[in-house]
């Protein structure tokens, strides 16, 4: 289908099109040519991605100058790969539409637990430890050693792509994460960089939210991606919460105990390395003298441990004398360790404010607030020029200087609150320290000023105005779509009383009563009984579910004849077996379309699942 939107010619690849898709591509395009940011709504269902990304692929084709590229943000891998697969479709109707190969490279990004092809990083388990053994096999220092003694393991997927494929680009087409690694393994090169290198060249490039919105991430990933980007948010309805959890740092006393362990190994290696090679020690002093812009010259495959985002001007300035030496490091490290574990020995609920925490450690061990704002960034240096292999053991040191970093980097929008209870285990004195971050807008804000257009789309947004508030800026367009419907199909009813007139309720201080489960368990045993298709019954968690369920089949709720020939089943607690509780689509052919083998009724099933469920 050919559409005219407010002027721009946008093949859409369906026969038919929903009044609310015309509108959304329409408000879209107005988004677009002000050069701004969007809020829009649309339900779920209504085909929000394809309207959003045949307009994008339009007007990047019509305007190629002023839309370089477009940046999906989605939230799971799931969703990353239906997006894609989405592309693929609109992607080959322009070339049946055309008649030719279109010039497009679209692709999928994830973390190198998704995308490593190395036989013995991939069998790994976690991601973290994913990172760390990459990095023990493509830092350049470790890259630099396996050049002078062959014996020392390095990743030929790596070398292969450094050596040739950093000048072969990507050949035109979709790629999601599967098409990457079978590419990497046609071409023996690593698909994670590989498509890393490849986004800076990529028309639509689609991958999580913390590629863009977690500062430790987006320094290495999204730095180089041009300002006339559009950056697409979808079901960005709890992106608030996104943005707020990639700024908060917890802290246990598990945490501080492993610290202990990557200071002394950090002292150990830094007397190995003044026994053997001093000048290492010095040529890293005089970089830092200089700043830390200079002294930050790595390979990408160094930039792992990346700082989180600190001002300009502090990047420009010399690291305080203090910490220069790798020995005052770590005796600062010491001090630092040691106060925050003095600050766990609460048996209340402490809260206070980053300036507080600031006065209270300068009181107390002498630290100024200048040195912690260096700390993720001088930790950093001295990895490297320890040539530090498994970097992932140091990730508990490296959150405590990034927490450093943090505290004294931001004066207003964060707390620090110190719990002696963790929630899991509140009658078990557990100390955690968390700093939270209770301004969404300082992890989205870079975001925003960087590029021309920001779409926040989701099928649940209302109301609207509260996203510009608590993002803290300021949209052109703001807009939201109801689902057209053929007919009245939504008839809200509220049964408030059973049969037997108790109140049915299932908040926390009723749910449990017997009958309350009774009332319930009649109603849905009646309604089952009316009802010509399926019945889907949410619950408010999967623990209340299988309670209510196994009280049902102990005093036979749904042993009547009434629902006899009604078929019931439980959503499971993982993903993965889901399609097995699926049934086949009904449709209006009669009542032999609807039928399971065997069943002599044509009512449909009933689906027990949570509201958090399909």
């Amino acid at each position: 289908m050919k559409l005219n939107i407010d002027g721009l010619l946008v093949l859409f690849p369906h026969d038919y099109i929903y009044p609310e898709q015309y509108s959304y591509m329409l408000e879209l395009k107005r988004t677009l040519d002000a050069k701004g940011h969007g809020v829009l709504e649309m339900p779920s269902g209504t085909g929000k991605t394809i309207s959003l990304l045949a307009l994008i692929l339009a007007y990047q084709r019509a305007y190629p100058l002023e839309v370089t590229k477009l940046i999906y943000c989605s939230r799971t891998v799931p969703e990353i790969e239906k997006v894609i697969e989405e592309l693929r479709k609109l992607v080959d109707f322009h070339e049946k539409q055309t008649g030719q190969k279109l010039p497009f490279l679209g692709l999928a990004l994830s973390s190198r637990k998704n995308l490593c092809i190395h036989p013995e990083v991939s069998s790994l388990r976690f991601g973290k430890e994913v990172d760390g053994k990459c990095f023990s096999l493509t830092a350049s220092y470790i890259r630099a050693q396996h050049q002078q003694d062959g014996s020392l393991p390095s990743c030929c997927f790596f070398e292969e792509f450094d050596a040739h494929g950093r000048q072969v680009p990507l050949p035109y087409g979709v790629y999601n994460l599967d098409d990457l690694k079978a590419y990497g393994q046609q071409k023996g090169w690593c698909p994670y960089f590989l498509a890393r290198y490849s986004i800076l060249h990529a028309n639509i490039v689609v991958y999580s939210y913390h590629y863009l919105l977690d500062p430790k991430i987006a320094d290495v990933v999204s730095k180089e991606l041009a300002k006339k980007s559009v950056v697409v948010f979808d079901e960005a309805h709890n992106i608030d919460n996104v943005c707020i959890d990639s700024m908060g740092v917890n802290i246990t006393r598990k945490i501080l105990d492993r610290c202990q362990g990557n200071v002394a190994t950090l002292q150990a290696a830094i007397q190995q390395i003044k026994e053997t090679d001093a000048q290492k020690l010095k040529e890293e002093y005089q970089q830092l003298v200089q700043g830390l812009r200079e002294a930050n010259v790595a390979r990408e495959t160094d930039i792992y441990l990346a700082n989180p985002v600190l001002p300009d001007e502090i990047l420009q300035e010399a690291v305080p004398g203090n910490i220069r030496t790798a020995e005052h490091f770590v005796a600062f490290l010491k001090r630092l360790l040691e106060y925050l574990k003095s600050r766990l020995r609460v048996h209340h609920v402490v809260q206070e404010s980053p300036p507080s925490f600031l006065k209270d450690i300068f009181e107390k061990v002498c630290i100024e607030r200048k040195p912690l704002r260096f700390c993720a960034e001088r930790l950093r240096c001295l990895l490297r020029t320890l040539e530090i292999a498994d970097i992932s053991d140091f990730s508990p040191i490296t959150l405590i200087s990034n927490f450093a970093t943090l505290v004294s980097t931001y004066s207003k929008g964060f707390t620090i609150l110190i719990e002696p209870f963790d929630d899991r285990t509140p009658t078990i004195l557990n100390p955690i320290l968390h700093f939270s971050c209770m301004d969404a807008s300082i992890a989205i804000k870079p975001v925003f000023e960087r590029f021309q257009t920001v779409i926040i789309t989701s099928g649940t947004l209302s109301p609207l105005d509260m996203y510009p508030q608590i993002l803290d800026f300021r949209p052109v367009t703001m807009a939201t779509f109801t689902m057209t419907l053929a007919r009245t199909c939504l008839c809200p009813m509220i049964v408030g009383r059973g049969n037997d007139q108790v109140t049915i309720s299932s908040k926390f201080e009723t749910r449990e009563d017997i009958a309350v489960i009774r009332n319930y368990g009649n109603l849905l045993l009646e309604m089952s009984g009316v009802v010509p298709d399926g019945i889907v019954a949410f619950f408010t968690s999967y623990q209340y579910m299988e309670n209510i369920v196994a009280s049902w089949g102990s005093w036979r709720t749904f042993s009547g004849t009434s629902s006899s020939s009604s078929r019931r089943r439980m959503e499971p607690r993982r993903a993965w077996p889901w399609r097995s509780t699926r049934r086949p689509a009904r449709t209006a052919e009669g009542p032999s379309c609807c039928r399971w083998p065997g069943e002599r009724s044509p009512k449909g099933s009933t689906l027990f699942t949570t509201t958090g469920g399909p």
